[in-house]
């Protein structure tokens, strides 16, 4: 007779030698219900099914039938029928937190094994990675800041490919960001002043070493002479703020906001869909007034100390000042300066004495206004007019060329001088030898 194979779990094998252990009189029941963690009646009752049953009584009963919290057939196509439909690259998680909001309440561990047996989600693999030390998180909120941009189709094909500019704070994840065409520095600065006007001051600003923030310039003589390091536009911004700036060696130094990427190129990139969101305009009020306000309230932590460490603006913090682009300029003899491939002039009614041939910090702000530092006070500055261009002098002649170039367009450029080759006969090229004597008595 065949012997049949009985497969036992790790569980109910150590329950099954219990057992044995009890029929060989070597255990008391009360002992063996200690062990196993079950109270005696319990115990008596798996005795009587292995009395009964042989070794297979250890076996559980509910082995081998669906479970009664299955969810039905039925149920489950219709939610995998609008997966398909709306989240088929959905991530299990964020595809079980939409259903739930269209009434369809499923796990997320359950719909991943759905969505892996229907092909809809492959599991990432594992790589070995280089090993970081591990860094707490900063016991306060405000006391680190970090800020990155990310370049990402985060329109996708509905408009045009963006530059998320985006600070995560490093104790509580609490959020805030801006997308942009170009990650230039008025852009940068845009974002801090955002982060600014709703937190305050954070401690320190944690970033890359992208161009931004880190010059290979030398340093003007004037701050030469005062012993500063040259500095960005953002790096100048940060002084004035009193913020300190660190800079990251690699990016797995800030893999708090690269963490953040690679969450909201798949979260953000799908809710953006959703919203059917097709401008910057759009993208950005959508950030600031749905988004960021669902993340710090799924997302944020609550930090180790209840104190903040951000610092209030004071009066001598004027953003629209400190978050600005300057360069220094020297005024011209009529009170001009070059900015950018403009001129500008100073009013008359604000030139003072020793304004010409200065040296000034011409100062765009981020909403396009220019002016001029000189001596500690500001100097509105306005953009000369274009010289025009007169077909006649002032004196009413008509300047030569004139006419010929309104009737004949191509006579407006001057011809183009050819090099004057002389013929072989020509005297430069006979030698003196081939010239003729010259007849004496004429001379005579």
């Amino acid at each position: 007779m065949r012997e049949e194979r009985i497969e036992l779990s790790q569980r109910e094998r150590e329950r099954l030698k219990v057992v044995h252990e009890i029929e060989r009189g070597h255990l008391k029941q009360v002992e063996a219900g200690q062990r196993l963690g079950l109270s005696t009646r319990q115990v008596r009752r798996i005795l009587q099914r292995v009395k009964e049953e042989g070794d297979r009584g250890i076996v559980h009963r509910s082995r081998g039938r669906p479970s009664n919290r299955k969810i039905p057939v039925g149920r489950r196509e219709r939610m995998m029928a609008e997966v398909r439909r709306r989240y088929a690259d959905f991530g299990p998680t964020l595809a079980a937190e939409k259903l739930v909001g269209q009434g369809h309440r499923v796990s997320r561990e359950t719909l991943r094994q759905w969505m892996s047996a229907a092909g809809l989600w492959k599991p990432r693999r594992q790589r070995l990675k280089a090993v970081h030390v591990w860094r707490e998180r900063r016991a306060a909120f405000g006391e680190l800041v970090m800020m990155d941009s990310s370049p990402f189709r985060w329109l996708e094909e509905r408009g045009p490919q963006l530059q998320l500019i985006a600070l995560i704070d490093d104790a509580t994840s609490r959020i805030w960001g801006r997308f942009a065409e170009q990650d230039t520095t008025e852009e940068n600065l845009r974002t801090l002043q955002g982060w600014l006007e709703r937190h305050g001051r954070p401690v320190a600003l944690y970033t890359d070493q992208n161009s931004l923030f880190v010059t290979s310039r030398p340093a003007p003589v004037e701050e030469q002479l005062a012993g500063k390091p040259a500095r960005t536009q953002f790096g100048r911004a940060l002084s004035e703020l009193g913020v300190e700036w660190i800079a990251a060696h690699s990016p797995q130094a800030k893999g708090r906001i690269e963490n953040l990427f690679g969450t909201l190129q798949d979260r953000l990139v799908k809710e953006l869909r959703l919203a059917q969101v097709n401008t910057v305009e759009r993208a950005n009020q959508f950030l600031a007034e749905v988004f960021v306000p669902f993340w710090e309230e799924r997302f944020a932590r609550v930090p180790q100390q209840a104190r903040e460490a951000h610092r209030p603006l004071d009066r001598e913090h004027r953003l629209e000042q400190i978050l600005s682009v300057r360069e220094r300029r020297c005024v011209a003899s009529d009170y001009t300066v070059r900015w950018r491939g403009q001129v500008l002039a100073i009013p008359r009614a604000e030139v003072r004495a020793g304004l010409r041939g200065a040296r000034i910090e011409v100062e765009q702000r981020l909403e396009g206004s220019l002016w001029a530092r000189f001596r500690g006070d500001y100097l509105s500055l306005r953009p000369c007019p274009a010289a025009p261009r007169f077909s006649t002098t002032p004196f009413g002649l008509r300047p030569p060329g004139v006419a010929e170039n309104r009737q004949d367009p191509s006579k407006s450029k001057s011809p183009i001088k050819r090099k004057y080759i002389p013929p072989p006969d020509h005297p430069w090229k006979r030698t003196f030898l081939n010239c003729q004597k010259p007849d004496i008595s004429i001379l005579r």
